[in-house]
């Protein structure tokens, strides 16, 4: 009788905890680094523009009219490069093809002043010898560039930081054609992580065109998060419809990118974007929240402002330790484990409002109104929320956000009962990381949660927040906080 899988960490069997862990972060989004690529060569034509004019071929002086030329070289520059797919990560992995996209795009914007000058007289007043050394320096850096970009992006290839990961949801015949389809696209960069399956191997296979069934929906979550994967791709037959909507139910609460393959596509969900990979259609069914630049811009948002109130309340909080200090023995900073992003758990830094002796930093017992362990100073801190302030320097170092739902104690319960088993999908609200203010606490849910009620609000504050966000939206929260802090009927 053959041996069963070794069940380990949240129900995955030891090759599944295994792969997981030998798959290491992805840090290399396609979107920044395409656009860091397009900003990276509007910088060298602009330099080498201005640098043109101090060769001693080209020894000008340079006035308005050779700034609008720059700038005109820029824009047609970046649409040619576009129109030649120069932005394209496959072709940025082919070094000739790249380079002969590069060199084509940019004599085509001097072929361009040379029609202009000859046809309208437009540009007759720049110099020759300005253009013609122009051209020869932003040819040379372009390439140089290109060259880079090309061993950078070679390499990220090789080491797996810019492909995509996914996981096939559903066995059988329907998952091994899309896996050889897959596999035969050309630029393909998805790297297929593994197979989950509910079913048992006389139905759904232990291996699937070369991959391993690594386990049922219930590790797939807790795989998912481990190993980072970016994509869940739902393979099931269409007769299975109910089927996929229960998995949906289970699987969004994950960050990632969910889709139905191409066999899925006549189920009757609400109008979802189409996406290919390659000539492999796919339903999108779930997208994953905060990424690529909007992820970066809200990082920048988050350095800025923390940075900013530091400055402003650290008297505040130098005046807040001191009280802290005077009025009861102890530490200043309460550590507490709380959910971060991807259910990760984090150190989240508060001040000391509880007696050191009575402190509850595995939230057993709720803080309840007139609760003596508070002390007095701690009573005045919770209700102005002074005792939060600590949590900007968890925004400087990555762990929290400024804006995003709060960070809840990983034992966090109502009436002896965890929240997540309180409210279906609460682990939905981890799809982002957590935030010192949020839209929950701007609509009044702060302060004890003592009801079913209370959380179920919370959460769907939280969720409502992530799938309605933007820059102008966190803006918006914290610009209101303040305001909402007055209101601390429910702080104690």
């Amino acid at each position: 009788m053959a041996e069963k899988p070794k069940r380990t960490r949240g129900g995955l069997s030891d090759e599944a905890l295994e792969i997981a862990q030998n798959l290491g972060d992805k840090s290399v989004s396609e979107p920044v680094l395409t656009g860091s690529v397009r900003a990276a060569d509007i910088a060298v034509i602009v330099l080498t523009g201005v640098g043109a004019a101090f060769t001693d071929a080209g020894s000008v002086p340079l006035d308005i009219v050779h700034g609008v030329a720059i700038l005109v070289a820029s824009v047609f520059a970046l649409a040619f490069f576009q129109a030649a797919d120069a932005y394209q990560i496959s072709v940025m992995r082919q070094g000739l093809s790249q380079f002969g996209r590069m060199a084509a795009g940019w004599t085509l914007v001097f072929a361009m002043f040379a029609l202009l000058r000859t046809s309208t007289g437009l540009g007759s007043a720049l110099e020759q010898s300005w253009l013609g050394a122009w051209y020869v320096l932003g040819l040379c850096a372009l390439l140089i560039l290109r060259l880079c970009v090309f061993r950078l992006v070679r390499h990220w290839m090789q080491s797996g930081h810019l492909e995509r990961r996914a996981i096939i949801v559903g066995g059988g015949t329907a998952a091994a054609e899309l896996i050889h389809d897959l596999e035969a696209q050309a630029d393909n960069d998805i790297k297929i992580c593994g197979i989950f399956d509910d079913r048992a191997n006389d139905r759904s296979p232990p291996v699937v065109a070369g991959y391993p069934k690594l386990g049922n929906i219930s590790a797939l979550v807790e795989f998912a998060r481990l190993a980072r994967i970016d994509m869940l791709i739902v393979c099931i037959p269409l007769r299975a419809e109910q089927r996929v909507l229960q998995l949906l139910r289970k699987l969004w609460i994950l960050p990632v990118d969910i889709r139905l393959s191409a066999h899925t596509d006549k189920v009757r969900f609400r109008n979802r974007g189409a996406s290919f990979i390659g000539t492999v259609p796919f339903v999108d069914v779930v997208q994953r929240p905060i990424t690529d630049w909007d992820m970066v811009a809200k990082r920048v948002f988050d350095l800025f402002f923390a940075s900013l109130a530091i400055l402003m309340l650290f008297p505040l909080m130098i005046a807040a330790a001191i009280a802290i200090r005077t009025d009861s023995k102890g530490p200043v900073i309460f550590r507490q484990k709380r959910y971060g992003f991807n259910n990760e758990i984090i150190e989240v830094l508060k001040f000391r409002s509880m007696y050191h002796e009575q402190s509850d930093p595995d939230a057993k017992k709720v803080v309840t109104k007139n609760d003596s362990r508070v002390t007095r100073v701690g009573r005045i801190i919770r209700k102005t929320s002074i005792d939060e302030l600590p949590q900007l320097f968890n925004v400087l170092s990555g762990s929290l956000s400024l804006v995003g739902p709060r960070p809840h104690a990983v034992n966090a319960h109502t009436n002896e009962t965890t929240w997540d088993e309180v409210v279906d999908g609460y682990f939905a609200r981890h799809k982002v990381k957590p935030g010192v203010t949020g839209w929950a606490q701007i609509n009044g849910w702060r302060g004890e949660v003592d009801t079913p009620e209370k959380i179920q609000k919370r959460v769907e504050c939280d969720v409502y927040y992530i799938e309605n966000w933007s820059i102008l939206f966190d803006l918006q929260i914290l610009l209101l906080t303040p305001f909402r802090l007055l209101n601390t009927e429910n702080a104690y």
